[in-house]
């Protein structure tokens, strides 16, 4: 009897093991990631509007046919890129990824609590090494630290009318994801008196 029992216990246990290394590493053996499946259809470190959800024909699952939706898939090993999205007229959220899909920062039009949402996306080493400025402080510049250099940054904007639509995939046109064009400023070296 006690043989039978430690039988059963030890199957359900395996069971267990087996099961919670198999969910835990399918996102990294998976070939059709999120990230794979739109590399084909966007560039690197530009906006890419995704087409509207059609249960047909949807480069991506589950999406919802109330957002327009864009993508940026950034690469952050030749420098920072600066994003600016404007704000629709009923709801924008922008959501960033890394290459595994893994969930880092998100941020809406409510919370930005502006006109356009601008951000700076880079690394933590490319943060570290920009010259401190006293005069710009933490509200004027929103710098977001990627935890990877690649990655996968998604905007949307509800339509909460089917009429809307084109409105809301307007803004999303307007949204702009490129590597910064303007060095950060050098830090001066003080000067000697005579």
């Amino acid at each position: 009897m006690i043989r039978l029992a430690f039988t059963i216990v030890a199957g359900v246990v395996l069971g267990l093991v087996v099961h919670l290394v198999s969910v835990l590493a399918l996102p990294r053996i998976a070939t059709q990631d999120a990230y794979s499946r739109l590399t084909p259809m966007t560039k690197v470190n530009a906006v890419t509007q995704l087409p509207l959800a059609d249960p047909n024909t949807s480069p991506m699952p589950f999406m919802d046919p109330a957002f327009a939706l864009a993508i940026c898939r950034y690469d952050l090993s030749g420098g920072p890129i600066k994003l600016t999205v404007p704000v629709s007229q009923a709801y924008t959220s922008v959501s960033f990824y890394t290459r595994n899909e893994i969930a880092y920062y998100a941020i809406n039009d409510r919370s930005a609590g502006k006109k356009v949402i601008e951000l700076d996306l880079m690394t933590e080493a490319q943060h570290s090494e920009l010259p401190e400025d006293e005069e710009v402080t933490a509200a004027d510049r929103l710098i977001i630290d990627s935890p990877a250099t690649t990655g996968l940054i998604l905007m949307k904007a509800l339509a909460p009318e089917p009429g809307l639509m084109p409105q809301a995939q307007a803004s999303l046109a307007a949204a702009t994801c490129a590597p910064q064009t303007e060095p950060p400023a050098k830090a001066e070296a003080p000067r000697s008196r005579r």
